[in-house]
């Protein structure tokens, strides 16, 4: 068997194993993924690969915890960033996905900042399966309607419902019943936001292909920027999760920015 060394970080306990692929090729089969995404063993939201430089930017690749490639992760983005920073003895780090290039900064200790770029309101962009309008849609789950959810693409798709109280709604049950609806061809994230005041939100989420997850770097940019053209909030927010916040500024242009803690780097090795 062949030992594969790791990193296991994680931003407000949104977890992570982070493997470094910039000199040796390691692959892993989907199966392999998701026997080390759960929780009986190594357990991980996302398992995110480091590529070689390109152009002074690092590709990464993401995989959710059931083996699913998705485009974006903006808390695993800040820990891939801190871990490069410190292994490069720099402050700046250009990640690149499969759809945009992030700018990231390390602003404190154990504090980055990640420039997410601009969201997408589209219905092709999200994408939707039909032409309605994205910022009111109307759904209904187990005979119940939820109305006035908002669809953006920060990198990857969400859907935002404003509501009294984000934890009364069991996103257990209905979370994977809208991530898997005929209108979003290519799933979606899904945000409970209650709106604290204009400077604060606290959410509940439920993350494509992850489930259930203390903290989504992507569903806060996403639900800051629909707060924001909603009017409901200033532009500059901090969006509150179970294990702390993420603070979310959005400049003139709206591009987005998240700036918010990542834990300290733990070594790992499993089997592959």
């Amino acid at each position: 068997m062949t030992s594969i060394n790791a990193y296991k970080m994680d931003g407000l306990g949104n977890d992570f194993v982070i493997i470094d692929r910039r000199k040796n090729s390691i692959n892993l089969t989907r199966e392999k993924i998701i026997q080390l995404g759960s929780r009986s063993n190594i357990g991980f939201d996302q398992i995110i690969f480091i590529e070689k430089e390109i152009e002074n930017s690092f590709p990464i690749t993401i995989f959710n915890s059931d083996g699913g490639e998705v485009s974006a992760c903006g808390n695993g983005s800040r820990c891939v960033a801190y871990l490069l920073g410190k292994n490069l003895n720099t402050k700046e780090i250009k990640l690149k996905t499969n759809n945009r290039l992030l700018n990231a900064k390390i602003v404190g200790n154990l504090q980055v900042e990640l420039e997410m770029g601009k969201p997408l309101f589209n219905s092709e962009d999200i994408p939707l399966s039909k032409k309605i309008n994205p910022a009111e849609i109307t759904l209904e789950i187990n005979n119940k309607k939820f109305t006035g959810g908002f669809c953006v693409n920060v990198g990857n798709p969400h859907i935002i419902f404003f509501v009294k109280n984000c934890f009364e709604h069991d996103l257990k049950t209905i979370g994977p019943k809208i991530e898997n609806h005929i209108l979003f061809p290519e799933k979606t994230n899904v945000t409970m936001a209650q709106i604290i005041d204009v400077n604060n939100i606290t959410v509940n989420v439920w993350e494509r292909g992850a489930g259930l997850t203390k903290a989504c770097g992507t569903a806060a940019c996403a639900t800051a920027i629909a707060a924001f053209k909603n009017k409901l909030i200033n532009n500059e927010v901090d969006v509150k999760f179970k294990e702390g916040f993420l603070n979310i500024k959005i400049d003139k242009t709206e591009n987005i920015f998240m700036t918010g803690p990542v834990s300290e780097i733990e070594k790992i090795d499993f089997e592959k």
